[in-house]
């Protein structure tokens, strides 16, 4: 089986802090990179609370599935990673507001750093119906 890679770069995103792909698409399925709370606008990471800084990594996800066609009710599997697991209860508050059905299984982790000090980045895989 032969399945064609196509990379994601979505312009409502964040640039990458990295050499990485905000997305790839293989098949019908599409894995997006890790996002932390990156403000599109100004590139600078968003101040505040774990609440805060989740409610922007997950709008950047959105961003990106919706740049794809997609939503977060396409989403199968996502991965959320935390530098303070004391937080987890505040995160899954946000959380909950982005992914309201059919809930995709999910990992949640503790994580010594994350990339420019942010409390939470999350990872997400998504497929594309029909596909």
């Amino acid at each position: 089986m032969n399945m064609k890679k196509v990379v994601i770069r979505p312009a409502r995103s964040p640039a990458a802090v990295g050499p990485y792909n905000h997305a790839v698409r293989v098949g019908d399925l599409l894995f997006c990179a890790g996002q932390i709370p990156v403000d599109p606008a100004t590139g600078a990471l968003v101040e505040g609370d774990i609440r805060a800084q989740t409610e922007q990594v997950l709008k950047n996800i959105g961003a990106i599935l919706e740049d794809q066609g997609l939503g977060f009710e396409h989403v199968v599997k996502s991965t959320v990673f935390l530098t303070d697991l004391n937080d987890f209860a505040a995160m899954n508050e946000v959380y909950a507001r982005f992914f309201t059905h059919d809930h995709p299984a999910r990992s949640t982790v503790q994580v010594a750093a994350l990339p420019r000090g942010a409390r939470v980045e999350i990872e997400v895989i998504a497929h594309y119906p029909g596909a």
